[in-house]
């Protein structure tokens, strides 16, 4: 399904699959792809992180790999993914084990990977290979 994602800034992205099909203003992102299903979100749209630091601390594998999409991240570094199961969670959610950090970004044909924060650095949404799998509200 094809979905524009755009914030109060004004910037927009299309996101077909896990892919990103088209990034501009909301205005030329609508006319590219008229009927599309439209996601709003409050704050400032961009590309997500990489978290780069130690995974949070959490129950189990899986919960921590949210902690990490609920930071607006979508790729960790490898050397902090410390067990099968933590790379198997990592896995299952479509989230990137790097080597080492790399800069992000939202370009056409690019990893659907985005993030949504408020004005004081809030992740509101994250947005992981096409799929929204964090939403603050």
């Amino acid at each position: 399904m094809l979905t524009i994602h755009t914030a109060d800034e004004g910037g927009a992205v299309a996101v077909e699959g896990a892919r990103v099909v088209g990034v501009g203003t909301l205005a030329e992102i609508q006319d590219r792809f008229p009927g599309a299903r439209v996601r709003s979100w409050p704050g400032v749209l961009g590309p997500a992180r990489v978290h780069e630091g130690p995974l949070p601390d959490a129950p189990s594998p899986r919960e921590r790999i949210h902690a990490v999409l609920k930071s607006g991240a979508t790729a960790v570094l490898a050397e902090h993914v410390d067990s099968p199961e933590l790379r198997a969670a990592a896995e299952r959610n479509g989230v990137e084990i790097l080597a080492r950090p790399r800069p992000m970004a939202l370009v056409d044909r690019g990893r659907a990977d985005l993030a949504v924060f408020d004005e004081a650095g809030t992740c509101i949404a994250t947005v992981c290979a096409g799929r929204l799998l964090h939403r603050l509200r």
